[in-house]
């Protein structure tokens, strides 16, 4: 990591997560039994700050917990990770988010929120988020759209400060700012969220099929994703394909990065660390493709143990595990 960590803040939810392991996912109308409840702190930006602040970047966090016992486990949860929390927002008489997940046996799972206290996220997150201008703003899409798209709007014109350039990425003001938008779930009227310009588009298949309106499955499919995601908004695109990898489109040459080989057993918090490990990749001046590559080992790393937060890598796991170092050099 350089002398200077990458500054990331991430914009988005904090959830209570209930998961149980059960051996097949249930279909409609069916009932499995599972392992007893485990409660862990969650929500998918709260997860992209954790992701992020364990590989190496100085990380705030914005965004809405209820003033209730779980808005305080989150808080805590999140200052126990170095995360500066001082942007979040204790609600009054508003629950907190919660997360319900099932995982089976192979490490597949279904999830159902109930965002709570995220669904008060606005313009005062927003205006918290960009107080302290960072290298890269995340905005996870599980906050109302409104505030998704001012956070966009004002990303387009901040720029950080009082932070020196890095040869790779000259800025008037020191190194630009990057937007990064984790578009999970995708909203009603994406599109026109999209329209008005996004740095970097991150989705996986099924994000980019309901957003470009045909199904996408696999690594081939992801690269043409990526590519039309251009076309529809996007500067830089990343379309995940699970274990397969994932597809880069932008400046540039396209790129399909392909998964690494582990034992996968749960892949809960894969796709949260793959973007807080893309954001810490990109802040620190990895060149685009080098990013996406990291970012894949660090998810890889994070299916191999149980748990969201908790699962998440150090960067001397990265190697360890794939044998792509951490970070990622900067292009000379």
């Amino acid at each position: 990591m350089p002398a200077t960590p990458p500054r990331v803040t991430v914009l988005g939810s904090m959830n209570m997560d209930i998961s149980v392991t059960v051996p097949e996912l249930p279909g409609p109308g069916a009932t499995v039994l599972g392992s007893g409840a485990s409660f862990a702190p969650g929500g998918k930006g709260g997860n992209q700050a954790v992701a992020a602040a364990r590989l190496g970047a100085e990380v705030r966090m914005a965004g809405c917990v209820g003033h209730d016992e779980f808005g305080g486990q989150l808080l805590r949860a999140l200052g126990a990770e170095s995360v500066d929390t001082s942007a979040v927002r204790e609600v009054q008489g508003v629950a907190s988010g919660l997360a319900l997940i099932t995982v089976d046996s192979s490490g597949e799972n279904m999830i159902t929120v109930a965002a709570g206290a995220n669904e008060s996220v606005g313009d005062e997150e927003v205006s918290s988020a960009l107080a302290q201008p960072p290298d890269v703003l995340v905005i996870s899409a599980e906050v109302p759209v409104p505030a998704i798209a001012a956070a966009l709007k004002r990303a387009r014109t901040t720029s950080p400060a009082g932070r020196p350039s890095r040869p790779s990425r000259p800025g008037p003001q020191g190194r630009p700012l990057i937007s990064l938008l984790n578009l999970a779930p995708v909203p009603p009227g994406a599109r026109d969220l999209l329209a008005a310009g996004v740095g970097w588009l991150v989705v996986n298949e099924t994000e980019a099929s309901a957003v470009l309106g045909h199904p996408v499955a696999g690594l081939a499919e992801a690269a043409t994703a990526a590519t039309a995601l251009l076309a529809v908004g996007a500067t830089h695109a990343v379309v995940t394909a699970g274990a397969a990898g994932a597809a880069y489109a932008g400046p540039g040459d396209p790129a399909s990065v392909p998964g690494f080989p582990v034992q996968a057993i749960d892949t809960v918090g894969a796709g949260d660390t793959f973007v807080g490990a893309l954001a810490t990749a990109l802040g620190a001046g990895a060149a685009p493709v080098d990013a996406v590559r990291a970012a894949c080992a660090a998810a890889a790393v994070a299916t191999t143990r149980p748990g969201t937060q908790g699962a998440m890598p150090h960067p001397a796991d990265v190697p360890a595990l794939t044998g792509v170092g951490w970070p990622p050099e900067p292009p000379r």
